[in-house]
């Protein structure tokens, strides 16, 4: 005799057909995709009224600046200029993570370290690294030291601040928790502090990440014969409002792109932590 066990839905809970949810998730992929698309018409029909109002000399039209993209592209200028403005923003936002994910851990943990070195952090946190742009150039040189330095300068405070923030807000519960199992300071850092640390750290990052953007055009006008910066000040030089816009637009989609990767690896991969 075969027992066949049934599986009852609980009462006022609606099943939804597999094949309803997947034509729901097609139908919201598809209006996002025509809202973007919405979205940008919209934006180029702005620009465009805004480039025939003011004329070339002001604002470039999207025409224009299409065709200023072909020709930097083909010359290779574009290309050289948005690999190594990557490269010194990702060394430099890297550096500036993995040095302040830990000072903000021991920071948020250790009263003694945290009042030993906060003045220093509310202090230099809010000296804009334009200003040391100079020193920069002074200290290390024209080459990809300097604009390194200023981008690690302008990331390791953000980190440092938002990782503090979420060590600090860890519940005391957790801690006495652990503490009542056994474990000892290592561990309670391992199993607890660190994992509930990194949304703060994901989201320092990704504020640092922003803020590199800022940073790197000041130091690639200043002291650079390539990067996204040095193109856009050279546009200024030979009157090429088109290359302006240019720079200003490829910025934007790096930033947009470096983000939104960002974004993928820390749900993949840090999802279990919290990061959303």
């Amino acid at each position: 005799m075969t027992a066949v066990a049934e599986i009852r839905a609980p009462r006022g809970a609606r099943t939804v057909p597999a094949r309803r949810a997947g034509t729901r998730n097609g139908s919201g992929i598809l209006r996002t995709g025509a809202l973007w698309i919405a979205s940008a018409l919209i934006g180029l029909a702005v620009w465009s009224f805004l480039a025939w109002w003011y004329g070339p000399t002001t604002i470039a039209s999207p025409a224009e600046v299409w065709k200023a993209a072909g020709e930097l592209a083909d010359s290779g200028v574009l290309w050289t200029s948005v690999v190594a403005s990557g490269q010194r923003i990702l060394l430099g936002w890297s550096l500036g993570v993995v040095v302040g994910a830990p000072i903000g851990i021991l920071m948020g943990r250790f009263n003694l370290i945290r009042q030993l070195l906060d003045p220093y952090i509310e202090f230099f946190r809010f000296i804009p690294p334009i200003a040391f742009v100079t020193l920069a150039v002074v200290w290390f040189g024209i080459g990809e030291t300097s604009k390194v330095v200023l981008i690690f300068y302008t990331s390791v405070f953000i980190v440092t601040v938002s990782t503090i923030a979420a060590t600090v807000s860890i519940s005391e519960n957790k801690l006495q928790a652990a503490t009542n199992l056994g474990a000892g300071r290592l561990q309670i850092m391992q199993t607890v502090v660190l994992p509930s640390s990194v949304p703060g750290i994901v989201t320092g990052a990704r504020l640092a990440m922003g803020n590199s953007f800022l940073t790197i055009v000041s130091a690639e006008i200043v002291a650079s014969e390539h990067g996204l910066g040095s193109m856009i000040w050279q546009a200024r030089n030979y009157g090429r409002i088109d290359w302006t816009f240019v720079g200003i637009i490829v910025l934007g989609i790096m930033g947009f792109v470096f983000d939104r990767v960002l974004r993928l690896v820390s749900t993949r991969f840090l999802g279990r932590y919290g990061v959303k």
